[in-house]
């Protein structure tokens, strides 16, 4: 019998839950399960026989760098072949992001792709929360931050990020936050981790100028 990949694990037990069958269909780098299940319904009636695919991708971060001085975040821009697939510009704008590997601390790998993407050095991090993305059919957990940072004072100044032997490349966009919000407003950012990181920055903006540039003084 073929070992399960260690990324697709058996669906864990639930109170209410029935499952009938748990089927690895794909066990590449980010498997697919297809299971078959009942469970309880608010009612307390057993619901019908569903069969529901999984996509397990694991957890993931990302990060809004913000200068609270400048008051300008920095966002990047890369090829994203699913969005050309579901008929949007396949360049989307974003927040420097990636997988949290095995064991690793969420923030740890924050720091680590905010450099690698973005290349800067954040100064501390705040956790804005942790959210699913797609709890219909993938179990990727985010994990959000912003970051303190200082950008420099021209756009152009900041280059291009990601790691070449991972494929990535990176357009980094620095912009004042008021464009920013603006360009969500607007729908010129169509990615939801950084749609809400900016919502959340939007909201605690005043907060971290005071803090922030308290900390620097």
């Amino acid at each position: 019998m073929k070992a399960r990949p260690p990324k697709a694990p058996p669906v864990p037990a639930h109170p209410g839950m029935t499952v009938l069958e748990d089927e690895v269909v794909w066990g590449g780098r980010f498997p697919l399960q297809r299971v078959r299940f009942r469970y309880t319904r608010f009612d307390g009636a057993r619901s019908s026989e569903l069969t529901w695919e999984l996509w397990r991708r694991g957890r993931g971060c990302a990060v809004l760098p913000y200068d609270p001085v400048r008051d300008s975040v920095a966002l990047i821009e890369q090829f994203r072949l699913p969005a050309l697939a579901a008929g949007l510009p396949p360049v989307m704008t974003e927040c420097p992001a990636g997988l949290v590997e095995d064991g690793e601390d969420p923030e740890d790998a924050a720091w680590r792709e905010v450099a690698e993407e973005a290349r800067l050095r954040p100064e501390r991090m705040e956790r804005i929360g942790r959210y699913m993305l797609m709890q219909g059919g993938c179990d990727e957990v985010m994990h959000y931050y912003a970051a303190h940072v200082s950008l420099p004072a021209s756009p152009e100044e900041a280059g291009n990020g990601g790691v070449e032997s991972e494929g990535e490349d990176t357009r980094v966009l620095v912009m004042p936050a008021e464009a920013a919000f603006a360009a969500v407003d607007s729908g010129g950012v169509q990615n939801v981790s950084a749609a809400l990181c900016l919502f959340w920055l939007r909201h605690h903006r005043a907060r971290l100028r005071r803090e922030w540039t308290a900390e620097a003084a």
